[in-house]
């Protein structure tokens, strides 16, 4: 048992979907795989095992922004010998074209966290997505028609900013797909801790055109992401 995470060992399988809302994870569990078990409820941040094709696979809740999924991706890595990391969330369109519903693979993550600078000592490390887990993510969500984007995305600290056009101007201007707030912190752990990781993202709204889904219109396109996370 972890500080943060409340199973035993061999509770958590190597293959861990990551969800920012504990809720989506218990849904996920719920719906996409069989004979689960609830292996955390630790200040409400629920984990679940189960199996997804024969395939033993663990959802775990990591709460919102980048040191809160460090604390859980350290854990499950650490205390838990987790192999791969796949993020399921949402973000917000850098680009006007991009439409609510689409799904987004990170291919690598910029961030405004100074997280990235204390561990790497002044410095910024530039974090990027497992490569043979993007392709397979990319393949199969080109096989099941969903329409998909590969790109970069930006994780910032800051859901609510000032609204000023000019933050994001520059993002834009050098094809940021997507702001989320978890993602750079997803890659440069993995990266540490020589696992695999891959963040694929719904977009739940346009930051650049105002468009905006309902939290059930973020629901739809859930399923979707996660059958492609887990045939990677």
């Amino acid at each position: 048992m972890s500080i943060h995470i409340g199973a035993k060992k061999g509770d958590i399988a190597e293959t861990v979907l990551l969800t920012g809302d504990p809720l989506r994870a218990k849904f996920i569990a719920e719906n996409m795989l069989e004979n689960i078990s609830c292996y955390s409820q630790v200040r409400n941040m629920l984990g679940f095992t189960g199996f997804y094709q024969g395939q033993r696979v663990s959802v775990q809740g990591t709460g919102m922004g980048q040191p809160s999924l460090a604390i859980y991706t350290h854990e499950l890595v650490q205390n838990y010998g987790a192999k791969k990391l796949i993020r399921v969330g949402t973000c917000g369109a850098l680009m006007p074209e991009i439409e609510l519903g689409e799904i987004i693979i990170a291919q690598g993550a910029s961030t405004d966290s100074n997280a990235n600078r204390m561990l790497f000592d002044g410095l910024d490390f530039a974090p990027l997505a497992d490569f043979n887990m993007l392709m397979k993510a990319w393949e199969v969500a080109n096989k099941r028609s969903v329409k998909v984007r590969v790109g970069n995305v930006f994780s910032t600290d800051l859901f609510y900013f000032k609204n000023d056009p000019e933050r994001w101007k520059i993002w834009t201007e050098h094809q940021m797909l997507c702001a989320d707030m978890e993602t750079s912190m997803l890659y440069t752990m993995a990266a540490g801790a020589n696992v695999k990781a891959l963040s694929i993202l719904t977009v739940s709204d346009n930051i650049i055109t105002g468009a905006f889904g309902s939290s059930e219109d973020r629901e739809k396109p859930i399923l979707d992401t996660v059958e492609i996370a887990l045939s990677c």
